[in-house]
């Protein structure tokens, strides 16, 4: 049986992590179970394209818009499995015999840990792992791995700047089940503005949206704070 998920990563000048994503991919491409990594631009100036390229990742190009570039890659791709993750994440390794085991279970998505130290960021990857669990919202920075029909049905991303991740887990309507495995996301916003502070606003933009909020104003909002 061929290899069944393309992989999809949404970048914008995304070259010093880039890397360490793609590296953390090898063992799903020794396990068998990557057929390709479609790197999908937002139009950057640095030289994540290329570094795309020589990790051998198709490379598409866009406008910046996460839920655009996330809806563009998945159309280019054939697998029937797929996995999105974000160039700034890392997966643990032995990820790959987890997701075997467990991806006939429908949806997936990795638990969240964030590449920094201290009690703070276990504090905010612990709540962002319940939140998962309780109410089956993980967060894109948690990568999701569902099947191309499931993604199909629930209308793919939608072409927006912010909480195109949380639109698409909704549309689902499927339990998404989190593997032990984590997915290391860099913690960069959080260490620069405190990590209660910044998870405090997250949270406030989330129920924005919820209550109707156009996605382009909360994203002007999010890289403002």
């Amino acid at each position: 049986m061929s290899a069944p998920i393309s992989v999809v990563i949404p970048t914008l000048n995304s070259a010093d992590n880039l890397p360490a994503t793609l590296l953390s991919l090898m063992e799903g491409l020794e396990a068998g179970l990557i057929c390709e990594v479609v790197v999908t631009d937002g139009g950057s100036t640095d030289a994540s394209g290329s570094i795309a390229l020589d990790w051998g990742a198709e490379v598409i190009t866009g406008a910046a818009s996460r839920g655009g570039q996330l809806r563009r890659g998945v159309a280019v791709t054939r697998g029937a499995w797929i996995m999105v993750l974000h160039a700034d994440t890392i997966l643990q390794e032995g990820w790959a015999e987890q997701v075997k085991a467990h991806m006939q279970q429908g949806p997936l998505c990795f638990s969240l840990a964030f590449r920094a130290r201290g009690l703070a960021a276990r504090w905010v990857a612990a709540w962002a792992n319940l939140r998962s669990d309780v109410f089956g919202l993980p967060f894109g920075d948690q990568g999701l791995l569902l099947r191309r029909v499931e993604y199909d049905r629930a209308g793919g991303y939608p072409d927006q700047p912010l909480m195109e991740d949380v639109a698409l887990v909704r549309a689902i309507k499927q339990k998404i089940r989190r593997l032990p495995a984590c997915a290391f996301t860099v913690a960069d916003k959080y260490q620069q503005q405190g990590w209660f502070r910044r998870g405090a606003k997250n949270i406030g933009l989330l129920l924005q949206y919820f209550l109707g909020a156009d996605a382009k104003d909360l994203a002007r909002r999010y890289h403002k704070i």
